[in-house]
């Protein structure tokens, strides 16, 4: 029997959105940082859906959720589905969370009309994709793809608790982190929907996108050294200002990447130090996030960007120190996986239309272990890490249609994987 979706199962996957939107650190807004409290109880929450679904349910070394949903073959290869359900300070409801979400109900469609694939099917719930209360990101996918460290366990929060001490307070071991890495022979795919977190679907007036590749990633924060001294005394030609040194390294990214085609480079976050209001700042602390759409593209701008910073430092007396937080090549999705979900929207009457990824995604980490292949959903304006996020539960229900033809439809074999 062929599993289908229903306007009941749209309807349900909007309302457990709405439920997960409920565990939050802040009461009023969707603040959900890895390893905390209220990630803990989400990821409880995940798990009774899973086993509702019809799944086993376990939990890996890292905290990720796993819900697994057996075929007929024991030998054959096993498809993933996931996302992630950290989120960011004060955000919306379905940056990650629905890619989650949806693979619980693709696999509930499946359950209820008591098809089994000839795969299994596991749904992977990640919980450190966004990088919130962590230096770096994609912990639990680099766990399961098998590129995880030690060192990415011992950085520590604003508190100074490490990974490896918050991963002990849920319950997980993390050196058994290892355990928790897959083999290439036993997986078919990894395939992740998403939100689109931009506005060219909506442009396109299409409720779904194939995603062609996920943009290379860096992240890097910068200390500036001048010196402090008393606001009004010290001449302006004398003084070694961090802050006024930082803003014009700001500006200096603004400049370069706007030069450079798809280059996106963001400076969110600065400090001055000590922080008064007559005191000329003699340090001063900002983060850069550079995006390109290959590696190459972002490390030459990258090389760009540092010299210019030094030209800035020396000529202002100022000392630069710049510590790299993150880094991701990025990824191509895979030909085959692709085309594969273009049928499946076709099918739904739907054109198939591909488009790039400037934000990263959990998919970055399996792509060097299995094949990958993202579904952009629709989101209202283009809005992400916001409140105001939002899709349609039409478009919702779009996306768990084509998905469930797209998993019903693929191999149990893939092709051979293609190298670069």
């Amino acid at each position: 029997m062929t599993a289908a979706v229903t306007a009941e199962d749209a309807a349900r996957l909007m309302a457990r959105l709405d439920q997960l939107a409920s565990f939050t650190e802040v009461p009023g807004q969707l603040t959900r940082p890895y390893l905390s409290p209220s990630h803990r109880a989400a990821a409880g929450q995940v798990a009774a859906w899973m086993r509702d679904a019809g799944m086993k349910v376990s939990l890996d070394p890292l905290a990720t959720v796993v819900g697994r949903y057996d075929g007929t073959d024991p030998a054959a290869r096993t498809l993933l589905v996931g996302s992630h359900i950290d989120t960011v300070r004060d955000a919306g409801k379905y940056d990650g969370n629905l890619g989650v979400l949806l693979g619980i109900g693709l696999v509930e469609a499946l359950h209820r009309s008591g098809t089994r694939l000839p795969f299994a099917v596991e749904i992977l719930a990640f919980g450190d994709e966004e990088g919130v209360r962590f230096p770096g990101t994609l912990r639990g996918s680099a766990a399961v793809a098998g590129t995880l460290t030690d060192a990415q366990l011992d950085v520590a929060d604003a508190d100074g608790v490490t990974v490896r001490q918050a991963l002990r307070e849920v319950g997980c071991d993390p050196s058994a982190y290892p355990t928790a890495a897959r083999r290439r022979d036993d997986l078919l795919a990894f395939l992740e929907v998403h939100i689109e977190q931009g506005p060219v679907l909506e442009a396109e007036d299409l409720p779904v996108g194939i995603v062609t590749a996920i943009a290379a990633a860096s992240r890097f924060e910068a200390t500036l050294s001048g010196t402090a001294g008393h606001a009004g005394t010290v001449p302006m030609r004398l003084r070694q200002d961090a802050l006024a040194a930082a803003a014009e390294c700001v500006l200096a990214v603004e400049r370069i990447c706007a030069a450079r085609h798809e280059l996106v480079g963001t400076v969110g976050r600065i400090e001055a130090l000590p922080g008064a209001v007559n005191v000329i700042p003699g340090q001063a602390r900002f983060s850069l996030d550079l995006r390109g759409p290959t590696h190459a593209e972002r490390d030459s701008a990258w090389g760009v960007i540092l010299a210019e910073w030094e030209a800035i430092c020396r000529r202002r007396g100022t000392a630069l120190s710049v510590r790299q937080t993150h880094g991701h090549d990025g990824c191509t999705c895979a030909p085959w996986l692709m085309d594969a979900m273009g049928a499946a929207i076709a099918r739904a009457g739907i054109p198939p239309f591909r488009l790039p990824s400037g934000a990263g995604h959990d998919a970055m980490s399996l792509a060097g272990l299995t094949d990958v292949a993202m579904l952009f959903v629709r989101c209202a304006g283009g809005i992400s890490h916001n409140p105001a996020e939002s899709i349609t539960e039409g478009d919702a229900q779009v996306a768990l249609s084509v998905m469930l033809d797209l998993v019903q439809s693929l191999s149990p074999i893939p092709p051979a994987r293609e190298t670069t």
